[in-house]
């Protein structure tokens, strides 16, 4: 039997990874306590940590009450792993999608996956947003997370 590699990517998710130099511990911190997300996410209202079942709002604008993100933490698998469901309230529809995030021991220091799903392939908008996403997810992990990392 030949095998050959799949190398299509999944067009219906954004998976970026980023090594830190500090312990697991400590991305985990940046993930999960409410001060440290509004530094380099976004603010939020409700959120409270790796809690299951918590609901809360993300705000993309602040001045703008509709430009918020519903989310709630569906899974926690400790150490290291939560999802997020996702649903951006500025979409008409709405726009629902899964956000991932798993924590790693690496070498000397940490490695970080975030995996954001659910992305339909057969609509323009969903394939736009999941390519913004992507430059998102990429800018504000080599960015704003490592500057957060760095001064913790």
């Amino acid at each position: 039997m030949d095998f050959e590699p799949d190398l299509e990517p999944d067009r219906s998710r954004v998976e970026v990874s980023r090594f830190y130099r500090c312990s697991p511990e400590n991305v985990w911190q940046a993930l999960t306590e409410p001060a440290l997300i509004e530094r380099w996410l976004m603010p939020s209202t409700g959120f409270v940590g790796a809690v299951l079942g918590t609901h809360f709002l993300l705000s993309v604008h602040p001045s703008s009450p509709s430009a918020e993100i519903a989310c709630e933490v569906v899974d926690v698998t400790l150490p290291g792993s939560m999802t997020w469901s996702w649903m951006d309230l500025r979409a008409s529809p709405p726009a629902h999608w899964f956000v991932r995030w798993d924590v790693y021991a690496h070498g000397r220091g940490s490695r970080l996956v975030v995996t954001h799903t659910g992305f339909d392939v057969d609509d323009k908008r969903q394939m736009m947003a999941r390519n913004a996403f992507t430059r998102g997810w990429d800018q504000v992990l080599s960015g704003k997370l490592a500057e957060v990392l760095e001064a913790n």
